[in-house]
């Protein structure tokens, strides 16, 4: 089965960096899109940046001038640097892919999620 698993989350002071990352594996033939949402206490999911597999990139108005969506393909990792960080950049953040397997089964896919406080 295929398994994605987000690290780098932690406790950060306002105008601090975090890099977050997300590792595909498992049963995989191919990974499309990865992605990376965010969910705040009693907040719906929200949408923070996505990448293909071509390296083209998109990230949600509020946050393209501070976080930046990367990936290595030869790993089937994607990360999130984090800067200049805020407390309402608080949440948990979740790792999404759109992944074919080696059985040739394409399915979107969700991490776990990384805990990520921002706070003094």
């Amino acid at each position: 089965q295929v398994q994605l698993v987000e690290s780098g989350g932690g406790l950060v002071q306002p105008g601090g960096s975090l890099r977050l990352s997300c590792l595909a594996s498992g049963s995989i033939f191919s990974v499309g899109t990865m992605a990376w949402y965010r969910q705040a206490p009693g907040k719906q999911r929200e949408f923070v940046a996505h990448i293909t597999s071509a390296g083209s990139t998109n990230h949600a108005a509020s946050m393209a001038a501070r976080f930046t969506i990367s990936r290595d393909n030869a790993k089937n990792t994607v990360y999130l640097q984090m800067n200049s960080l805020k407390p309402e950049d608080t949440a948990v953040y979740y790792c999404n892919a759109d992944i074919t397997t080696v059985a040739r089964s394409r399915g979107n896919y969700w991490g776990q999620g990384t805990q990520v406080t921002v706070s003094s």
